[in-house]
């Protein structure tokens, strides 16, 4: 094989890597969201939650993971939603925010997946306004939409 040949492909394919965003996509009542892989930590099964007396609603409470304490927040509760059949979120992803980690507690875990730049639109006017406060962008999939969250605006109420 010539190795001009080589080279070119493996350009093209490093071009192509810098046009993709990589995203772990999730549900939460029925809306997929994504966040950028580079964000999460761990995705993991939700374990006993311990409350917090006087903590904002949003906050479940604390969980232990790994031997560090880890606040949880109830992200369905975040975006104004009923709590569930449970009032617990199934799973939960940890990020971290600001030297700091959070348990983000979520419906399910869906995939991650490489997307394309040029799908990346501006978050739509007519988007639900709890979405709408904590979305970065949007990504139109085949028959849905994904909401780029962000991680700082979903953790803002804690100012």
């Amino acid at each position: 094989m010539d190795s001009q040949l080589v080279v070119a492909s493996d350009r093209n394919r490093a071009l192509n890597a810098q046009d993709t965003r990589q995203f772990v996509t999730m549900f939460i009542d029925e809306q997929l969201f994504g966040v950028p892989t580079q964000q999460i930590q761990d995705a993991h099964v939700l374990t006993e939650i311990t409350p917090v007396p006087l903590a904002p609603r949003e906050i479940a409470g604390v969980l232990n993971i790994r031997g560090k304490i880890v606040t949880a927040i109830n992200l369905r509760i975040r975006l104004g939603l009923d709590e569930g059949a449970d009032g617990k979120g199934g799973m939960s992803i940890l990020v971290e925010h600001e030297h700091d980690l959070y348990s983000l507690m979520i419906d399910s875990v869906r995939d991650v997946v490489d997307l394309p730049n040029a799908w990346q639109e501006q978050v739509p006017i007519n988007l639900d306004k709890r979405w709408r406060d904590v979305a970065e962008s949007v990504y139109r999939l085949e028959g849905e939409l994904m909401v780029e969250t962000s991680v700082p605006r979903l953790l803002n109420f804690l100012r």
